[in-house]
């Protein structure tokens, strides 16, 4: 037998399929929820998964103004940006951060969790987060995809 005829077939911008996936945040915990969708946007769950590639699928998120925080996150965690002014550093707690942006949350915690390059600005433009129950993605024919881990159940 030949085995160097044997050829590992990769991914590449053209053979990728990128799905349109539905999820629904009420009362799902954020980081738990987050990286659910950060291996979604780049495709580890596909057996076609290449690193270098963005394989995948487009997520919409909905109800992200429903999300569950556990213990006292909601007052002690924050998150802290810096302006680029002397003594521009800034920072909102949660609660005041959901009162200013409902999306802003689920959008911070899954950017973070994605690479820090120009392949994980791609990937996370594949990312919709909106607070309410609709979407205006409709024409997509979104598929409602249900979560590895619910805490709802």
């Amino acid at each position: 037998m030949d085995t160097l005829s044997y050829k590992t077939q990769y991914a590449t911008p053209q053979t990728v399929e990128k799905k349109w996936l539905v999820i629904d945040a009420e009362g799902q915990i954020l980081g738990r929820l987050c990286s659910q969708i950060a291996l979604i946007l780049r495709g580890k769950h596909k057996a076609s998964y290449s690193p270098h590639v963005d394989c995948g699928d487009n997520v919409i998120v909905i109800n992200a103004d429903k999300i569950r925080l556990t213990g006292k996150k909601w007052t002690a965690k924050s998150h802290v940006w810096y302006t680029g002014h002397p003594g521009g550093q800034r920072s909102l707690t949660m609660t005041a951060l959901m009162q200013r942006d409902p999306r802003r949350p689920v959008e911070l915690a899954v950017k973070r969790m994605l690479p820090k390059n120009k392949l994980g600005n791609a990937i996370y433009r594949s990312l919709k987060v909106y607070a309410g129950a609709t979407h205006p993605h409709e024409a997509q024919s979104p598929v409602e995809y249900k979560l590895k881990y619910d805490s709802k159940a």
